[in-house]
C-alpha cells in the first residue's frame, strides 16, 4: 500500500492532537509516509510541532514529522492538507461572542452576527490558503473544517468552482451519531443519519440500524424525551456544550418531526438561550480557561520530558472516538481506499433538494470514496424546512456577496434576515460595532443603494 504525505494546515490549533491520535489509530489502512504541521503563528506552532515529533516518535517512528511556516514546504508533493484554521484566533471569537451580546442578542462563534463577523474574516485567508495550496500541489484533497463552515463552503465554492477535491466538512454530525449510539446502546459505526440542511442548520430525518436494517429514530426520539440529551464525552465538555445539547429536548418536544442539530437552538428557542448567555464569560472564554490551557500544557509536559510516557490522556485518547481528529482521518481513509462510507458533509444541491436552491452548498449524506463525495438524494421537503433554509441561506449568501462587493448594505440586510436579530435598526448597530472591532481583517464596507 502507497504511504502518503499529509498537512495539516493551522497545525498550531488546540485539535492537532485528536487529528494526531486518529492518524495514529488508522496507520494500517492510511499509511504515512510523511507529515507537515503548517501554522502562520510560529509559538504556537512550535510547541504542538515539537509535540507531534515526540508523540510520533513513540507511536508512529516510521513516519516523518515536521512543522514549517513555509507554504512550498507544507504543500509540496502531499495528497491530503487537512485544513483547520481561524482567523484572529481566540481573542476575536471572544469579540464575536461579546458584542451581540452587548447589543441583547445571542453572541455565538458561527451563529448570528458572531459568526457573520467571523465569516467575513475568515474568507479572503481560506480563499489566499487554497491558492497556496493550489501553487504547489494541483490534486491534493483538502479536507476543510475551518469555520463558520456554511459561509465558508460558498465562498469556496465562488472562487474555485472546478475544484472537486475540496471538501468542507463539520464534526457536529458525528456528534449527534455517536450521542445517538450510547442512548441506545449501540456501536456508531452500525448507525446511518439521513440528514439534510445547511451547515448547523440541519435535521436528522431517520437514524438506522444498518445491522439489522431497523428504523430506531423513535428509539432516539423518545430516549431524548425521557432522559434528555447530552454528548457521549459529557465528563469533559464544557457547561455551555452540555446546556446546547439539553436544548435538543426542548426543540423536539415543541416539534417532534425530526432531531434537529443542537446549533437549532440559536434560531428556533433563542430567547430561552440567550437567558442562560452570560455577556461577560462566553464559550470562547470556556476555551482559553480549558481546552487551549489544558492542551498546550500537556504539549510542554511532553517536550520538557522528551517523552509522552507519563501523560496518561494520550493513552486514554487512543482507546476512545475523538469526533473532530477520527472523522477528517476517517474520511480521508474512505477516499483513498474507496471505502464509500456514508458521512453528512457540505455539498452542492444540484437538485439533491428538489424544491430548494440549486446553487445552495446543502450538509447531506453522502458516500465518499476515491471520486469524492457521491449525495443521497433528499427529494422535496416541506414547507416549514424550505422557509428556514431560504431565509438562513439568503443571509450567508449575502455575506458573501458583500465579502465579493465590499458592500455595507448587503451586510446589514443580511443581518436582518437573521433569525437571531431581525430588527433593521439593531442590525446597523451591531454591524457597525462590528466593523470598528474587525478593523483590518475585514474588507472596507461602502454603502451602496
Amino acid at each position: 500500500m502507497k504511504k502518503l504525505n499529509v498537512s495539516i494546515a493551522g497545525g498550531g490549533s488546540t485539535y492537532t492532537p485528536g487529528i494526531l491520535i486518529g492518524l495514529i489509530k488508522k496507520k494500517e489502512t492510511f499509511p504515512l509516509k510523511k507529515l507537515v504541521l503548517y501554522d502562520n503563528d510560529e509559538e504556537r506552532l512550535s510547541k504542538m510541532g515539537e509535540y507531534a515529533k515526540i508523540l510520533m516518535r513513540e507511536m508512529y517512528p516510521e513516519l516523518e514529522v515536521s512543522y514549517t511556516t513555509n507554504p512550498q514546504v507544507a504543500f509540496t508533493d502531499n495528497d491530503f492538507v487537512f485544513c483547520q484554521i481561524r482567523t484572529g484566533g481566540l481573542k476575536m471569537r471572544e469579540l464575536d461572542e461579546k458584542v451581540p451580546l452587548k447589543h441583547g442578542v445571542i453572541g455565538q462563534e458561527t451563529c448570528g452576527p458572531g459568526g457573520m463577523s467571523y465569516g467575513m474574516r475568515s474568507i479572503k485567508d481560506m480563499i489566499d490558503l487554497v491558492n497556496l495550496v493550489r501553487k504547489y500541489n494541483k490534486d491534493a484533497w483538502f479536507l476543510n473544517y475551518t469555520n463558520p463552515a456554511a459561509i465558508v463552503a460558498i465562498a469556496l465554492e465562488r472562487e474555485f468552482p472546478n475544484d472537486k477535491r475540496i471538501l468542507n466538512i463539520c464534526d457536529q454530525p458525528i456528534n449527534l451519531q455517536l450521542a445517538y449510539a450510547k442512548m441506545i446502546d449501540v456501536d456508531h459505526n452500525n448507525l446511518k443519519l439521513d440528514y439534510f440542511g445547511l451547515n448547523h442548520f440541519g435535521w436528522v430525518t431517520k437514524v438506522t440500524d444498518i445491522t439489522t436494517n431497523e428504523d430506531v429514530t423513535e428509539k432516539v426520539r423518545q430516549q431524548i424525551l425521557v432522559n434528555g440529551f447530552a454528548p457521549v464525552d459529557k465528563a469533559q465538555r464544557d457547561p455551555s456544550w452540555l446546556e446546547t445539547y439539553n436544548n435538543v429536548k426542548t426543540m423536539v418536544k415543541l416539534d417532534p418531526t425530526y432531531l434537529p442539530n443542537t446549533y437549532l437552538q440559536y434560531y428556533l428557542i433563542p430567547n430561552k438561550v440567550l437567558s442562560k448567555l452570560n455577556p461577560n464569560h462566553t464559550r470562547a472564554n470556556e476555551v482559553m480557561n480549558g481546552r487551549e490551557h489544558r492542551v498546550f500544557a500537556e504539549c510542554e509536559k511532553v517536550i520538557k520530558d522528551n517523552s509522552i510516557s507519563n501523560v496518561e490522556s494520550i493513552q486514554i485518547e487512543l482507546t476512545k472516538k475523538n469526533a473532530h481528529g477520527d472523522m477528517i482521518v476517517e474520511i480521508a481513509e474512505s477516499i483513498y481506499n474507496d471505502y464509500e462510507k456514508y458521512y453528512i458533509v457540505i455539498v452542492k444541491n444540484n437538485n439533491i433538494i428538489e424544491n430548494f436552491e440549486q446553487d445552495a452548498m446543502v450538509e447531506v449524506l453522502c458516500k465518499l470514496g476515491k471520486s469524492g463525495a457521491v449525495p443521497t438524494k433528499v427529494g422535496k421537503i416541506g414547507t416549514y424546512y424550505k422557509a428556514l433554509m431560504q431565509q438562513q441561506y439568503a443571509y450567508e449568501t449575502l455575506i458573501v456577496d458583500a465579502y465579493y462587493e465590499e458592500s455595507y448594505l448587503k451586510v446589514l440586510q443580511a443581518l436582518t434576515l437573521n433569525r437571531t436579530v431581525v430588527d433593521q435598526e439593531l442590525a446597523k448597530e451591531i454591524l457597525d460595532d462590528l466593523i470598528h472591532m474587525n478593523g483590518k481583517y475585514w474588507p472596507e464596507l461602502k454603502w451602496d443603494s
